[in-house]
């Protein structure tokens, strides 16, 4: 089911399936920001990756000795959530536990999800409680899928991210696949980093060392931006589909990545993946804005 938020800036639609957000509008003129999930594309426009970031080796993991398998970004974007609360300009949805999850994911788990807009800005918290007697290992990240460039009639060339410091940035390099390497590579210095097919011809962008919390999708033509800020968050991924072309761009803050290449271990082994206690509550938030 599809839900609508609106204030006097913004209009915006989300589902219930993977709690996920499937437009955001500028009230003033109607400008789309968000990828509206065209299938000839990608499916998505902003899906919830929990409890993995990613894909793991082979599909499968492993948790005391015992096997499971889950299928990539894991169970929250393909779940249907609970409506929880909902008010004109405010949404929050819930995720829990079933015997069927618990083949999967061998957790006891709640995850809340919530929207609320704030003039141009829309407010994104995630709450995952661990309801089970053990210690809960998990990953959790934004997919979030923007139209880029923004106004109909340019180019990706006429496209850059403005960063909110300077980077000397090396990204996470990727072995052949979807999976990393433990080395990495320069990708770009400076503030801003110019948009092009090419940049994004090896895969996704991934970086563990981003001095910047705070990105912004611009023009060299047009006034009209985007900016997702997401302090504490370890990892960024930046990604379009390899094959060029595509009308929309990533920007993905994680706390959590895809497998090494080389991975074999235990999954709370797994680098990046949180740690939560019986009975806490592990909270995040980014922001998506529109200029």
């Amino acid at each position: 089911m599809l839900y609508s938020l609106e204030n006097e800036e913004l209009l915006v639609q989300v589902r219930d399936h993977g709690a996920e957000l499937r437009s955001i509008k500028e009230r003033a003129d109607e400008t789309e920001y968000l990828w509206r999930g065209d299938p000839a594309w990608w499916k998505y426009s902003a899906p919830l990756l929990f409890p993995i970031v990613g894909k793991l080796v082979d599909g499968k993991y492993r948790v005391g000795g015992k096997t499971y398998e889950l299928p990539a970004h894991g169970l929250a974007r393909i779940s249907d959530f609970e409506l929880v609360e909902q008010k004109k300009d405010a949404i929050r949805f819930a995720l829990g536990w079933t015997d069927e999850t618990l083949q999967k994911y061998p957790w006891k788990f709640r995850v809340e999800v919530g929207y609320e807009l704030e003039g141009r800005t829309i407010r994104v918290t995630w709450d995952v409680k661990n309801e089970d007697a053990t210690e809960m290992v998990f990953s959790i990240g934004a997919h979030p899928a923007f139209r880029c460039p923004i106004v109909p009639g340019e180019t990706l060339e006429d496209c850059y991210l403005q960063f909110n410091r300077k980077e000397d940035a090396k990204n996470m390099k990727l072995a052949p696949g979807v999976f990393f390497t433990h080395e990495k590579e320069a990708s770009f210095q400076g503030d801003k980093l110019p948009l092009s097919d090419a940049f994004f011809a090896g895969g996704v962008r991934a970086y563990d060392n981003l001095k910047s919390d705070t990105v912004t999708i611009c023009s060299t033509k047009s006034k009209k931006t985007l900016t997702i800020s997401s302090p504490g968050f370890p990892y960024w991924g930046f990604w379009m589909p390899e094959k060029g072309g595509a009308p929309f761009l990533c920007l993905e803050p994680w706390y959590g990545h895809a497998d090494y290449a080389d991975f074999d271990g235990e999954f709370a082994e797994k680098a990046g993946t949180q740690k939560l206690a019986p009975g806490k509550t592990f909270h995040a938030e980014y922001t998506i804005a529109i200029g």
